[in-house]
């Protein structure tokens, strides 16, 4: 279950998380250069997550699989690293970022998913929860 945080503290962590670069790899290895993650998005298979994570919309190549793996390794490390320095859980600080990344980094034609889990193809501004600020 995701557990949102306190809209004020939200808007805090979210501005930290944009000046951060949303915390080291939030979303640079899918939206930056990584050729698996970027075909990977492309072709549906793959997409952002509410909670601060890539996952499948699709049933992934091995290839695929090791790619989100490894990033949602190194977002967690990043994640926990800033969520000890902020004094939240690193869920709560996952789910900021998260927020902020299908609010700005989402492009249209790639897959989402909400905390329902139901994956979406972007197609103009993602309707966000409330908790997202």
């Amino acid at each position: 279950m995701i557990r949102f945080i306190k809209k004020s503290c939200f808007q805090s962590l979210s501005r930290t998380a944009f000046a951060l670069g949303l915390t080291l790899a939030t979303a640079a290895g899918a939206q930056g250069g990584d050729d698996i993650l970027q075909s990977g998005l492309a072709n549906g298979v793959i997409g952002e997550k509410i909670d601060g994570y890539m996952g499948f919309a699709k049933s992934p190549s091995s290839s695929i699989k090791a790619s989100v793996d490894a990033l949602n390794i190194k977002r967690r490390a990043a994640y926990t690293a800033e969520a000890a320095k902020r004094g939240v859980t690193v869920e709560e600080w996952a789910v900021a970022v998260g927020c902020k990344t299908l609010a700005s980094r989402v492009q249209d034609g790639q897959f989402y998913a909400l905390a329902d889990g139901k994956w979406q193809k972007k197609s103009g501004p993602i309707a966000l929860p409330s908790t997202c600020g």
